[in-house]
């Protein structure tokens, strides 16, 4: 047996429908499209999701409300009340977080919360605080360094 002796089951297949060619071929007059408008018009029809120029369904859903963004940003989150265990003056990134074993997965770039108390003073270099967070951080006589911030304006003055 060869491909070319391959052919399909017996009654698997039917002929396709000439339409438009007489009565006789059963399609005939319209063949079975209607009287007049778009559909009964020869050619491609529409394109799937067409609803006659008005702003197709899926489009005009997604700027509803409750529909999930399309990029959103994963940061690595850790709580104020959680840094206050660390030695005063200590540097703290996501790095040293992870030595230490506050942190065990990097989920992307730090992003410091303001649950908790703090009464140590500490540098802490993040890439977002919570405006709570900061204010905890600068009352305990830290700073707060902003590294997206920081990437932007290196970025600015090498243009």
């Amino acid at each position: 047996m060869r491909i070319h002796d391959v052919n399909p089951q017996k009654g698997s297949t039917k002929r396709r429908r000439r339409i438009g060619r007489g009565i006789s071929a059963g399609q005939g007059a319209s063949g079975g499209f209607g009287m007049r408008g778009q559909k009964s018009r020869s050619g491609t029809g529409t394109k799937a999701g067409f609803e006659g120029g008005q702003m197709p369904l899926y489009r005009r859903v997604p700027k509803l409300k409750h529909f999930p963004l399309v990029n959103p940003s994963y940061y690595t989150i850790i709580n104020v009340g959680k840094l206050n265990n660390l030695p005063a003056n200590t540097e703290v990134t996501l790095d040293s977080l992870m030595e230490v074993g506050l942190i065990t997965s990097d989920d992307g770039p730090l992003k410091v919360l303001g649950d908790g108390e703090l009464t140590v003073a500490l540098t802490v270099k993040a890439a977002a605080f919570t405006q709570s967070a900061q204010a905890k951080i600068e009352g305990a006589g830290g700073s707060c360094h902003d590294l997206s911030q920081a990437a932007d304006t290196a970025s600015d003055s090498e243009e």
